[in-house]
């Protein structure tokens, strides 16, 4: 960890249990990072919390630490089954499974149960959960509001709510479904709120507004969204030259430890057998892989099994995996919060790391939109003609591989289309015809 990236403020300073300063001490956490610093002074105090900070810099922490601390300093001696006391809302399973997985390493000797519940696998085992004790409910919205339809569990002893990403939330049309959850807690005077986003539009805002008491609003201010450690950098390839671009990248860079983005299922594919090929065993991840699967490559790259992890933006929020030295945006997202989010996934915690891009024939007009969102210039790179070797053939994928033979959007347990959905996909639309419009980058 970067000890630029901390502050003075030690944890053993926070009126916390003496439990969780033991848990962090083991963890070998001291100090605070900034939106830490600012946001658990109010939130052990008793006051909720708005927080805005880029991605990566300890938000995840700051309210787990919170939450435990509300559960264990409360007058409520026991929990009782399907009434948990502290509901964590996330807007992606990816999300909410390393919310939960960080959870069980800082509460791992403290008297706190958990549970998670996210479509796409599980049903039967997760709906178990609930005829046990639960402290802490981690979750996505449509799982949780069906087993709440089918009243496993009822909201009225929260103790303690957190919605994060809220506005991913907003952007995948989850938030009439939050709204739903957050209705059926007690009044926001007799619980805990906090909101944390990577941007604070102003649906946010009024989310907060809305559903939270006199939230205190906190912002960690940078010169850009993106993390200030990350060296961002574009090269403008032919559509033809990508793949041996890459490759040649690989070569010369020796990433410990990369992920690569592309815009669709398709051209992930073609990455990985092209990578298969060529001597860099990686893992693929897309929508399209079964959740199982998707967990265990997920968890094979967080073991340095594989050094390579190739994937659209299903993995581009939440997940926190450590010594990510190298983001290739091998497609340029369209918008520019999907690429902040993207390259998010290194110089976590204060490291550095880098972030490469291509900008090809296709996705050049989307580098506009990047730039002014991120508020930088992203210095170009011409390319050498050493970093386009020839290539060894392909290693072709099984269609096995990609077949889902539990569907993921099965009526039992599945995650139903949400209401909005549907109109963010056509602004999202709208916005890629609008943008072919404008002139296209020089590339020489």
């Amino acid at each position: 960890m970067s000890e630029q990236h901390l502050t003075e403020t030690e944890f053993s300073s926070l009126a916390l249990d003496d439990r969780l300063l033991a848990a962090l001490d083991k963890l070998d956490f001291k100090y605070c990072t900034p939106i830490q610093a600012e946001t658990l002074p109010l939130l052990l105090a008793g006051k909720d919390v708005s927080g805005q900070a880029q991605t990566g810099t300890g938000k995840t922490l700051a309210f787990l630490l919170a939450c435990a601390q509300q559960l264990l300093s409360s007058d409520v001696k026991q929990t009782i089954p399907g009434k948990p006391r502290a509901l964590i809302l996330a807007p992606t399973r990816e999300l909410a499974l390393q919310i939960f997985k960080d959870a069980k390493s800082l509460l791992a000797e403290l008297p706190l149960k958990l549970a998670i519940c996210y479509g796409g696998k599980a049903y039967e085992e997760q709906k178990r959960q609930f005829s046990q004790e639960i402290d802490i409910l981690v979750g996505t919205p449509g799982r949780l509001i069906d087993f709440l339809k089918q009243k496993l569990y009822n909201l009225r002893s929260v103790e303690a709510m957190v919605l994060d990403e809220a506005d991913r939330m907003f952007d995948m049309g989850f938030i009439q479904d939050v709204r739903f959850m957050l209705r059926r807690l007690p009044d926001p005077e007799k619980r805990l709120s906090m909101l944390f986003s990577a941007t604070m539009a102003h649906k946010v805002l009024e989310l907060a507004y809305e559903h939270m008491n006199q939230a205190q609003m906190i912002k960690i201010q940078s010169e850009s969204p993106a993390a200030d450690h990350i060296e961002q950098s574009v090269y403008h390839p032919a559509n033809h030259e990508k793949i041996s671009l890459l490759l040649g990248l690989m070569r010369k860079l020796k990433p410990e430890r990369s992920i690569i983005f592309a815009n669709t299922k398709h051209a992930t594919i073609r990455i990985w057998e092209y990578l298969q090929g060529n001597g860099f065993p990686a893992a693929l991840i897309s929508g399209d892989i079964p959740q199982n699967k998707r967990e265990s490559l997920l968890k094979k790259f967080h073991q340095g099994e594989f050094a390579t992890l190739v994937a659209t933006d299903v993995a581009s929020r939440g997940l926190h995996i450590p010594d990510v030295t190298h983001v290739f945006n091998y497609d340029l997202p369209e918008l520019g919060e999907d690429y902040v989010h993207r390259i998010g996934r290194t110089a976590r915690v204060g490291k550095s790391g880098h972030a490469i891009s291509f900008a090809c024939e296709d996705y050049a007009m989307n580098l506009v939109d990047i730039e002014t969102y991120t508020r930088r210039s992203i210095p170009t790179i011409a390319i050498s003609n050493d970093l386009l070797p020839e290539l060894s053939p392909p290693v072709r994928m099984k269609k096995s591989n990609l077949i889902n033979k539990n569907n993921s959007n099965s009526k039992k347990g599945g995650n139903r289309p949400r209401q909005g959905a549907k109109h963010h996909q056509g602004s999202r639309n709208r916005s890629r015809q609008g943008s072919r419009n404008r002139p296209r980058p020089q590339t020489n």
